[in-house]
């Protein structure tokens, strides 16, 4: 019988939820089966008063939840080698239950494809899930697992081979779509990824607007991300897509016009390594519900 695998957790933070942190931390010290190693990265903040047993990695500025993480996987080692898997959770969210690292062990085990969990954001108070936090495009039932082309950054498990193979998140991109880089980079390397109603992570209700750098962050990032993944046809019908989405939205004026100085950045600023997918890949992201122009 094989060893069970390795668990371990990525946390970062600014230091501005310390009660929020705190309950973190102790619901997954209470996770069932294994210790699960926790790593909290303080992003410019130095972090004291956790738990006996975390380890913490104080940064001197913040490089963004992108490199902040990247910093958390190398703390067990060259891409995470230390452990099996990988969670990575918001510093304000809370584990539900304690098998949810059990479960991402009995996952990954039976699926040795798997390579990626997206965990169920709840409410903790009316224990609804937003629509965006359903990573498909069929988002109307939460309840429903299944196979997705997409994860939540926040709320997930990342077998640590993936980063061994593909590489870890674009630093870069300092905030937004980051995690759907690293999932069509996955997704071309053969990789399957899960969207599990059944593991959650209580989170707050918010708007992803809340953040000043919101709307720029976005236009830049998705096109750095076509730049960086799709096949040359695809990337005009990829943006115009989204371009139309953002129009129809109808954002205020100062948002729009952060938007379109954000997707002309993307255009003229470095994106980082090109590594376009495979045709066989868009078929394949296709197939599974989500055609990489949407």
């Amino acid at each position: 019988m094989s060893a069970p695998l390795r668990v371990g957790a990525v946390i970062i933070t600014m230091g501005n939820r310390p009660d929020e942190l705190k309950a973190l931390l102790d619901s997954v010290a209470r996770q069932d089966g294994g210790p699960v190693e926790t790593v909290v990265v303080g992003q410019g903040v130095e972090v004291t008063g956790l738990p006996e047993g975390v380890r913490t990695v104080h940064l001197p500025e913040n490089l963004g939840i992108p490199g902040g993480r990247n910093v958390g996987i190398e703390a067990f080692g060259r891409g995470g080698r230390d452990v099996d898997v990988l969670l990575f959770l918001d510093d304000d969210g809370l584990l539900e239950r304690t098998d949810t690292a059990e479960l991402c062990r009995q996952a990954f085990a039976e699926d040795p494809e798997l390579g990626i969990i997206s965990f169920r954001i709840a409410d903790p108070d009316t224990g609804a899930t937003q629509r965006r936090h359903v990573p498909r495009l069929r988002a109307s039932d939460p309840m429903r697992s299944s196979r997705v082309t997409t994860f939540l950054g926040g709320a997930n498990a990342v077998r640590t081979k993936v980063f061994a193979q593909v590489g870890t998140l674009p630093a870069e991109f300092f905030y937004a779509h980051e995690e759907t880089d690293l999932a069509w980079r996955a997704l071309d390397a053969g990789w399957l990824i899960d969207y599990r109603a059944d593991m959650v992570l209580l989170h707050p209700t918010t708007a992803p607007s809340r953040h000043a750098v919101y709307h720029r962050m976005v236009a830049r990032n998705r096109v750095w991300l076509a730049r960086r993944n799709l096949p040359v046809p695809l990337v005009p019908v990829y943006l115009g897509v989204w371009l139309g989405l953002t129009l129809v939205r109808r954002p205020s004026a100062p948002a729009l016009k952060a938007w379109f100085g954000g997707f002309k950045e993307g255009w003229t600023t470095p994106c980082g390594p090109r590594r376009p997918m495979r045709w066989r890949t868009v078929w394949r992201l296709t197939r599974l519900g989500r055609p990489p122009v949407i």
